[in-house]
């Protein structure tokens, strides 16, 4: 890995894009659309929510692109005991300084894996909403701040209906993305049990040579690089005009938010960086409207007993709402 530099260039930062991926599909099979969200995710510091089935590598993905871009990891297993405080820290009393000190909780890393988020109660899950949307959190009163890069991973299982609890819409709305895992196809089944049973025990980034190829700095230089990125007032208008689709929407009980348009508007331009370009076209937001809108769209009951699915509305609002030229 080369030194870290002051600033990038949006091909030097689509150049680093490809060796991530290149080191996350040594160990991951099969999931190159998921991998490249997770990539403008970090790009346009926005937080992802993974759902799939049990045994789909959502949390081996996350530990893989973690070591990939030189992330620091942090990991949180969600249960029903978690507390707030186990998340974020305490401060407890040094009897030998007689002052409080400062116990960091996993919560400040750069890349902090919620797992299975869903399995704690709503309480619990309301101490990650200031640091997601601020990059910040307040102990006691005062405030700590958390790394430029911080960025939140969180897994849910969707089949299972004992012992979850559902994410509100303020933290739903804070995910920049909500994507699917599915099962594998059967070619790529063969070679995920090809690729990990000649290996015995726990396994890890390391075990499949998963180099550390990007750093703080790289993906803080790559942050900025996107800001340069052209976002015509045509794109933005188109952006609104999809968010606002959804308001208006029948099927749709309760729609997108302001914060969605931007978000999406960010993503546009971190995907057409990782593609080297810079400008932003409107086929860069059809191809993220999906993943930034599902999750943030509750469905009319009508809607509902028809059996209409999120991903259809959003896939028809897109053909139905005229795209700039």
């Amino acid at each position: 890995m080369s030194d870290t530099p002051a600033t990038m260039t949006l091909e030097q930062t689509a150049e680093m894009a490809n060796v991530i991926r290149a080191e996350v599909g040594k160990a991951i099979v099969g999931m190159d659309e998921v991998v490249e969200h997770l990539l403008i995710a970090l790009i346009a510091q926005g937080h992802v929510l993974l759902e799939g089935p049990p045994g789909t590598a959502k949390t081996f993905l996350a530990q893989c692109f973690a070591h990939a871009t030189g992330m620091e990891f942090g990991r949180i297993q969600f249960t029903p005991d978690l507390l707030p405080g186990d998340i974020l820290g305490s401060n407890l009393f040094n009897f030998q300084t007689s002052q409080f000190t400062l116990t960091r909780g996993p919560i400040f890393r750069e890349l902090l894996l919620a797992d299975e988020i869903n399995r704690t109660p709503p309480k619990t899950q309301a101490a990650l909403l200031e640091a997601m949307q601020e990059r910040r959190v307040t102990l006691d009163g005062e405030t700590h701040s958390l790394s430029d890069n911080f960025m939140v991973v969180a897994t849910q299982n969707p089949i299972e209906n004992q012992g979850v609890y559902p994410l509100p819409e303020a933290q739903l709305d804070r995910f920049a993305f909500k994507l699917l895992v599915p099962y594998p196809s059967a070619e790529e089944e063969v070679r995920i049990v090809k690729r990990f049973g000649e290996r015995a025990g726990p396994q890890g980034p390391l075990d499949f040579g998963i180099e550390r190829v990007a750093n703080a700095g790289r993906i803080s230089a790559a942050q900025a690089a996107v800001k340069d990125v052209t976002l015509s007032d045509e794109v933005v208008n188109y952006c609104v005009a999809l968010v606002r689709g959804t308001r208006e929407n029948a099927d749709i009980a309760s729609g997108a938010s302001p914060r969605a348009a931007v978000l999406l508007a960010n993503a546009g331009r971190a995907r057409a960086a990782l593609e080297g370009r810079a400008y932003v076209i409107p086929d860069d937001v059809k191809a993220l409207a999906t993943a930034c809108l599902r999750h943030r769209l509750l469905l009319s009951p009508a809607a509902e007993i028809e059996g209409k699915q999120v991903e259809d509305l959003v896939a028809d609002l897109v053909e139905q709402t005229e795209a700039p030229r």
